[in-house]
C-alpha cells in the first residue's frame, strides 16, 4: 500500500510541477490536458484518475499551499511580527516557481491573488492594536484591507524582482511595516 500511496504522490507532483511549468510558457486557458500529460510523462487517462480537469488540479494544487501556509498561523501569531515572517518568506522562497507563476506568470489565474489576499486578511484579524491608540479612528475594514494589500504586494514585488533580499531580511522589514500598521 506505501508503494501505491508514493507512486500517486509522485504522479501529482509531476502533474502538478508541469502546469506550473506550462503557465511559465503560456496562458493557462491555452493550456490543453494533453500538454499536461506530455510535460509529465503520462497518459491523458492518468490525469482524470486524480483529478476532474485542469482546472481542478490547479484548484488543488493552490489549495495545498494556502492550507500549508495556514499551518504556520497557528504557532506564528504567537511570535513578533519579524519572527513570525521569517518561514512565510521562506516558504515563498523554497515555492519560487509556483508563487512566481501564480502572482506574475502568463494569465495567471487572478483568482489565486484573491484567496491570497483573503487568507492574510483573515490571519490579521485580531492583530490590530487598538490599546496604543495609533487606529482608534481607523476602521478594521480599512486596516486589513490596506495591510492585507500591502503584505502580498511586498511578496509580488520581492519575487518579480528575483527575491533580492533573504528571507529573514524581507521578513525583519515587511514586519516592521505591518507591525506599524496594525
Amino acid at each position: 500500500m506505501a508503494k501505491t500511496d508514493r507512486r500517486i504522490q509522485k504522479t501529482r507532483e509531476a502533474l502538478q510541477l508541469a502546469v506550473m511549468e506550462l503557465m511559465t510558457e503560456k496562458c493557462f486557458d491555452d493550456i490543453t490536458i494533453q500538454d499536461i500529460a506530455n510535460r509529465a510523462n503520462v497518459n491523458r487517462g492518468t490525469i482524470y484518475l486524480h483529478y476532474q480537469d485542469k482546472f481542478d488540479l490547479l484548484d488543488q494544487l493552490i489549495e495545498s499551499h494556502l492550507h500549508e501556509m495556514g499551518e504556520m498561523d497557528a504557532w506564528a501569531c504567537r511570535l513578533d511580527w519579524s519572527d513570525a515572517l521569517i518561514p512565510y518568506f521562506e516558504y515563498f522562497e523554497k515555492n519560487y516557481l509556483f508563487f512566481s507563476t501564480m502572482l506574475a506568470g502568463k494569465g495567471a489565474p487572478s483568482a489565486f491573488r484573491t484567496r491570497l489576499l483573503a487568507a492574510f486578511v483573515e490571519g490579521f484579524k485580531g492583530e490590530i492594536d487598538r490599546e496604543s491608540g495609533k487606529n482608534a479612528d481607523l476602521s478594521e475594514d480599512v486596516i486589513l484591507q490596506y495591510t492585507g494589500i500591502a503584505y502580498v504586494g511586498m511578496i509580488e514585488w520581492w519575487i518579480q524582482n528575483g527575491m533580492p533580499y533573504p528571507p529573514q531580511e524581507m521578513a525583519k522589514q515587511v514586519g516592521a511595516l505591518l507591525g506599524r500598521s496594525l
